[in-house]
């Protein structure tokens, strides 16, 4: 199949990899089991856009399973997994992806995988399903998963522009609740740790934000010792932040005390020149949402008198007047661009929702209105059950009398 990637020879250690997170996935292995005996994606063409990951590899196996030409593109210029790109094009999957891409490439990559003229398409942000609206396709229908993603689709869908079937895969239980708040929160601590070895405990720790994604931020820097402090726009958010031990503040008087921040927010502008002109010597700014637009990197740069990247994924910005600031990861999400992601045992839940939405559309052929839709219940109880099957927990069952007892007005 026509790819582009780094570097084929990487193939070994990203089969080692792939391989890695496919032990930790059983969910996503018992769904592509059943794929392989069903085959309900034959003769079809998925395209995704998506963080190419060890664990988006195990999705694209399950799908590959399943019957389906692949096509993938990443949904982040900076989160590809380069050894894993490779091995997936091994493995017969349209691969095009790199890390490091610039703006133009990126796009460009979003473009191959529309070409391919895809039945299916699942997204991470919404960039190949807003890119495939502008060209006028029609797919069968298609699934995102971010809340991002979410938000722009729900935005396309008010102005009456929304061209086909979407299911919102982020707003599944089994998604939203765990992905959003263990899998970003643990996986955020990590790429800042991976970044700048700093030690939490005892910090000042700024979370931007407390959605699912903000919630499993403030509660891991917490659990190693920091002091957690949320901003918010939302006051029941806030007030919930503050029930749950948080100091709550704006964002103008956190930038005076806080040495590390990370936003998570899903809009722009969130840290800007005046945080940046009140942020004590040595500040550390981290994004973890979907779009390197929560820090304002050009008003820094504007600032700044001097840029020098002092570790592989660590800009320090030298101010008018000395103070340094550390930004990791371009300003793009942290997760990603400084460590690999969220664990496997979390994307196994998002993945197996992917994959089974895209089996409903698959067998709908067609028949689904063009509107953003929540997944199936079904699906979302699966998953769940499934999850707790692979951790070995069982839980109880309603007796006919408590189901008759619930269902009763007297």
């Amino acid at each position: 199949m026509d790819c582009k990637i780094r570097d084929a020879s990487l193939s070994a250690q990203g089969k080692l990899n792939v391989d890695w997170a496919e032990k930790r996935m059983p969910v996503l292995s018992v769904v592509a089991e059943e794929f392989s005996g069903t085959k309900p994606f034959s003769g079809l063409r998925i395209g995704a856009c998506l963080h190419v990951t060890k664990e988006t590899a195990v999705l694209m196996r399950a799908l590959k399973a399943g019957g389906a030409q692949l096509w993938l593109c990443g949904s982040n210029p900076l989160s590809t997994q380069d050894d894993v790109a490779a091995e997936l094009v091994s493995e017969g999957v349209g691969v095009f992806a790199w890390r490091g891409q610039s703006a133009e490439e990126y796009a460009w990559c979003i473009g191959k995988v529309l070409d391919a003229k895809p039945d299916i398409v699942l997204d991470d942000g919404a960039d190949l399903t807003v890119e495939a609206h502008a060209r006028g396709l029609k797919p069968l229908g298609g699934t995102e998963e971010t809340t991002t993603g979410v938000l722009r689709l729900a935005a396309l869908e008010r102005e009456g522009k929304l061209g086909f079937p979407l299911i919102a895969v982020n707003d599944a239980k089994t998604k939203m609740m765990f992905d959003n708040r263990y899998g970003t929160g643990q996986s955020t601590i990590e790429g800042i740790i991976r970044a700048t070895s700093v030690l939490l405990a005892g910090k000042k720790f700024v979370v931007a934000g407390y959605g699912w994604c903000g919630k499993g931020a403030a509660m891991r820097a917490k659990g190693l010792g920091a002091s957690v402090v949320v901003t918010e726009v939302d006051p029941v958010k806030a007030l919930e932040a503050a029930m749950d031990g948080f100091e709550v503040m704006r964002m103008d008087d956190a930038a005076k005390t806080g040495d590390v921040f990370v936003t998570v927010t899903g809009d722009r502008d969130v840290i800007v020149g005046r945080h940046f002109e009140a942020m004590k010597d040595g500040a550390i700014l981290a994004n973890s949402g979907h779009f390197d637009v929560e820090v304002d990197v050009k008003g820094l740069k504007a600032l700044a008198k001097s840029v020098r990247r002092v570790r592989p994924c660590v800009d320090e910005y030298e101010m008018m007047d000395g103070r340094r600031l550390c930004l990791l990861g371009e300003g793009r999400l942290v997760n990603l661009a400084c460590a690999e992601g969220h664990p496997s045992e979390v994307m196994q839940m998002s993945f197996a929702n992917q994959a089974l939405c895209a089996e409903f559309i698959a067998k709908a052929r067609g028949r689904l209105p063009a509107r953003l839709s929540k997944v199936p219940e079904e699906i979302d109880a699966r998953v769940a059950a499934l999850a707790l099957r692979a951790m070995g927990r069982q839980i109880d069952a309603l007796t006919p009398e408590q189901e008759a007892y619930l269902k009763s007005w007297a």
